[in-house]
């Protein structure tokens, strides 16, 4: 069964990978680079402060951080418990795939995909009822973890498993804050 599920997997990778060219290749690495969603945190930043004011906001923030270090944490857990080889760097596949990017940490499951399902989850619950439309901050992750199968860092499998572990993670986070803000905050609302 596993067998099947990863031989799934492969194929699945082989023919979204395949779908790149390099006339993309440079918009996908601009993509897949952190730093280059500046100005998307920027503006959810200035939306937290604007709908919380500056404490709360802060404090939202906080917990972001954290949020992000479980994830990570985690991921970086599964990534070297399981030691699954990035699809750039198997040799089975390197020699016939798109290999745009190299990285040499393991695959399973991806970080990118984890925590950015974690942190729009977690943002998308605080902030459903008071921004229309937040529902599009999904569109973040879906492209971002994208660029890992385009470039030929993550299976699919990684993928879905970062999204779903991100999903758990921020939900969770979500409730915890909840907690937090009405125990010791509830007056500042």
């Amino acid at each position: 069964m596993l067998e099947k599920l990863l031989s799934l997997d492969t194929q699945l990778f082989i023919y979204l990978n395949g779908l790149g060219s390099e006339t993309y290749d440079p918009l996908w690495l601009i993509i897949t680079n952190q730093l280059n969603w500046l100005p998307l945190f920027l503006l959810l930043a200035y939306l937290i402060f604007k709908k919380l004011g500056a404490k709360q906001a802060l404090i939202l923030l906080l917990f972001i951080a954290v949020l992000i270090t479980i994830t990570d944490q985690t991921t970086n857990l599964f990534k070297n418990g399981f030691q699954r080889l990035r699809p750039c760097n198997d040799p089975a596949l390197n020699t016939f795939i798109r290999v745009v990017k190299k990285s040499y940490s393991f695959s399973f499951f991806s970080g990118h995909a984890a925590n950015t399902m974690a942190v729009a989850t977690f943002l998308y619950f605080n902030f459903k009822s008071k921004i229309k439309y937040f529902g599009f901050l999904f569109l973040w992750p879906l492209i971002f973890a994208y660029s890992r199968i385009y470039l030929g860092l993550h299976y699919p499998i990684d993928i879905v498993t970062g999204y779903f572990f991100g999903f758990i993670f921020g939900f969770m986070m979500f409730i915890i804050y909840g907690l937090v803000q009405q125990k010791y905050f509830s007056d500042a609302k």
